[in-house]
């Protein structure tokens, strides 16, 4: 069957998108394949669509919940029934006819979480596997040395007789996509990549004192319709936010990793339906938020690395309108994120007492219910300690301070260079070959000319003006 002819007849599309029919031919081609495609270019594709044409079960190892969830979503309302993800979202009775009919599903999304646990690897190998697609294939990088270790066992817990690889990315760099290759033990891998530019998008750093940082991203909310998001470091600081758009009465909600999951999907499904214009939120908000007419992203402190700053603006623009990304620094930010980097990396006497729990016959995870460590620190820890010498576990933990520092000076080397765009592109190995009106705030920007079609107007003005009119053509007479 002809790949034109499942896309319209499964998906409704005449066509594929830049690079979509190449991946899908080298995963039909029994390779494993890595695709690096820009936010919004429909990576979800290359996986569905082969799913159709082969016989078994798709594997999608996925990082976040709501990123499932909206992957299952976006296939039921494609009319298909047989896809499931195994998540802390179903009941009880849900999950057990999950396990009941786990070799019925044609699409089945897990967490790298769960493939730590003996009974679901068992289970896995026993499926007729016909692809296991990594998403977010640059957490196995990014997050996986020091955040979520599960990500660098995930080939362990694939059967010996593995089905094809295929790692999807929006952001990997050369080295992350040697990572991928390396730690998912990918056979002769296929690459494909693609521009990481997004020419509707436009770069805006604003340097500001720290008393009028908020003001200022308050009167840009003001000024500028939405749909937006205001990216900041603390589930405090969202809420605030919040608080404060929602006295000027702009629709608005916070997000944060501290909410309850009901209540998180809540928010997210009305501000995908437009009952929500802004959100404010930390980073646990936007993988997976297929929004197309999102047309700002503000950011009031420096993301910790270039790809997690992709990734959060490159949720703008999806439908091909121009959207202006900005971020307010102050002189402290790059300390104040740098300090935020290292919180959940493992000190010395954290290793000392893991060491000394697990020589006295004690849980070493009693260390996070009595408080001497978070939950991130102890899968750090537990993850080294399981595959270093105890003398070892401290020189790893400073090789990934050094690295987290390593890469938010590359970020800020990019805010504050020549070209912002340019910058970007070169920390992907690309060049920027062709000049963009209003580039960026280095280049020269103007917001109006960006955001011109979403100027809000002047509702208490507008009241005036029209009563004054109303007056001139019927004047009220007095007896």
């Amino acid at each position: 069957m002809e790949l034109e002819h499942v896309l319209k007849e499964k998906f409704g599309y005449d066509s594929f998108r830049e690079g979509q029919k190449e991946v899908i031919e080298s995963i039909l081609n029994g390779q494993d394949t890595f695709a690096l495609l820009p936010t919004g270019k429909g990576k979800s594709l290359c996986y569905q669509l082969p799913g159709y044409m082969m016989n078994g079960t798709v594997l999608i190892i996925s990082p976040l919940l709501s990123l499932m969830q909206d992957q299952v979503e976006q296939l039921k309302k494609l009319g298909e029934k047989r896809v499931a993800a195994l998540n802390s979202f179903l009941s009880k009775e849900e999950k057990r006819f999950v396990w009941q009919h786990i070799s019925e599903f044609r699409f089945l999304f897990l967490s790298p979480e769960m493939l730590s646990s003996t009974i679901v690897r068992e289970k896995i190998h026993e499926l007729n596997l016909s692809l296991i697609v990594v998403d977010e294939a640059h957490c196995i990088s990014q997050w996986g040395f020091d955040f979520r270790p599960e990500y660098l066992q995930i080939a362990d817990a694939m059967p010996e007789n593995r089905p094809p690889i295929l790692a999807l990315s929006a952001t990997a760099t050369k080295a992350m996509t040697e990572d991928i290759s390396t730690y998912l033990k990918m056979n002769d891998m296929q690459t494909f990549r693609y521009s990481v530019d997004r020419a509707n998008l436009h770069y805006e750093v604003v340097e500001v004192e720290s008393f009028e940082k908020q003001q200022k991203i308050m009167e840009q909310i003001e000024q500028f319709e939405g749909p937006g998001i205001v990216y900041t470091q603390s589930r405090k600081k969202a809420e605030k936010y919040a608080e404060q758009l929602a006295s000027k009465n702009i629709r608005c909600a916070f997000y944060h990793a501290g909410m309850e999951q009901e209540d998180r999907r809540f928010i997210q499904h009305q501000f995908l339906s437009g009952q929500l214009d802004w959100i404010c939120a930390t980073n646990a908000f936007g993988m997976g938020v297929h929004k197309e007419n999102i047309r700002q992203i503000i950011h009031d402190y420096i993301p910790q690395n270039v790809a997690s700053y992709m990734q959060e603006v490159g949720r703008a623009g999806r439908d091909g309108q121009a959207a202006l990304c900005t971020i307010y620094v102050e002189a402290t930010d790059w300390t104040r994120t740098l300090e935020v980097a290292m919180l959940d990396l493992p000190q010395q006497w954290q290793i000392d007492e893991f060491l000394r729990y697990t020589q006295s016959g004690m849980r070493p995870d009693l260390l996070v219910t009595e408080g001497k460590m978070s939950e991130t620190t102890y899968r750090v820890l537990a993850y080294w300690m399981n595959h270093l010498l105890p003398e070892d576990v401290l020189m790893k933990v400073q090789q990934l301070a050094m690295t987290k520092k390593q890469q938010l000076s590359e970020l800020v080397h990019i805010l504050s260079g020549s070209c912002i765009r340019e910058g970007l592109l070169r920390y992907f190995d690309e060049e920027k070959n062709v000049d963009i009106a209003n580039c960026c705030s280095s280049c020269g920007l103007n917001r109006h000319e960006i955001l011109k079609k979403h100027i809000k107007r002047n509702r208490s003005k507008e009241s005036v003006e029209w009563r004054e009119r109303i007056q001139r053509l019927l004047p009220m007479h007095s007896n």
